[in-house]
């Protein structure tokens, strides 16, 4: 599975976008069909798409479908499956397992966004559902499901339960590293960073986007520190030279095979 960092959403209403989204530096691009798009427009959202990937083959992109229980969504299912320019789908609001199951028939991946208390109650069956490539966190949805007070302490400290949750399903089924929801706030560069190395540090592989201009922030907040490349680069210099020693000491740490790996690790995302 593609190492995947930034997940950039365009309104499958506004295809002149669809082209500067994938220029973007993004790595996946998703047209949206469901919040994104007005009623009237689902129809119109498919056509845009179909034209965009007729006039251009060589593009391939995921879609956001409309959830499981809305009109349009086994519309949205049929024309994904026909379209090989669609390299899977962003599944809103799955609250089961057979909710994937009637997705997966489009043979394509399925990333389930988990943003409801019955989603979460049922992680369990939904991570080890076939076609389950890894899972999302829509914290926006969710926090308003759980009637939760936005930016309070208290709900933080929820959704970071409810984050961590989806972290340890996610590694419970060998999923890819999940994707964090969006960060709401276009303009403010700082917060999209802390938030995105809060989630780096609960195990998050990337997040989901809104505006190509949170990339390269999202990117650059998800990279190693100097000092944790300079500290992985003396554990595995280290290592080296302990001669196959299963445990060594390192400025006065203990280090064995976990932080070997550990610092592998970290190497290994600064050359991807």
């Amino acid at each position: 599975m593609n190492t995947v960092r930034s997940a950039l959403f365009v309104p499958g209403s506004r295809p002149e976008r669809f082209a500067k989204a994938l220029a973007s530096g993004a790595d996946v691009v998703i047209v949206d069909f469901e919040d994104a798009v007005e009623p009237p427009l689902k129809q119109q959202a498919r056509d845009n798409l179909a034209a965009f990937l007729h006039a251009t083959p060589q593009a391939s992109v995921w879609v956001r479908v409309n959830a499981p229980q809305h009109q349009e969504h086994a519309a949205d299912l049929t024309f994904c499956a026909q379209q090989p320019g669609v390299s899977g789908l962003l599944l809103p609001k799955v609250e089961s397992a057979t909710q994937v199951a009637v997705a997966w028939h489009a043979g394509k991946p399925v990333w389930p966004i988990i943003e409801s208390a019955r989603g979460l109650l049922a992680l369990a069956e939904i991570a080890a559902a076939a076609g389950v490539e890894r899972l999302s966190f829509g914290s926006l949805d969710l926090a308003l499901d759980l009637n939760l007070n936005t930016e309070s302490a208290a709900a933080r400290q929820v959704l970071d339960q409810a984050r961590m949750a989806v972290q340890l399903h996610s590694r419970g089924a060998a999923l890819a590293p999940p994707l964090d929801g969006v960060f709401p706030a276009i303009a403010d560069t700082d917060g999209l960073q802390r938030a995105m190395r809060h989630a780096y540090d609960m195990g998050y592989g990337g997040a989901l986007c809104i505006h190509p201009r949170q990339v390269p922030v999202i990117h650059a907040a998800l990279a190693p520190s100097a000092e944790e490349l300079a500290w992985a680069r003396s554990v595995i210099a280290a290592s080296e030279a302990a001669n196959g020693a299963g445990a060594f000491q390192l400025d006065g740490q203990m280090v064995d095979a976990p932080v070997v790996l550990r610092a592998q690790r970290l190497l290994g995302q600064q050359m991807s």
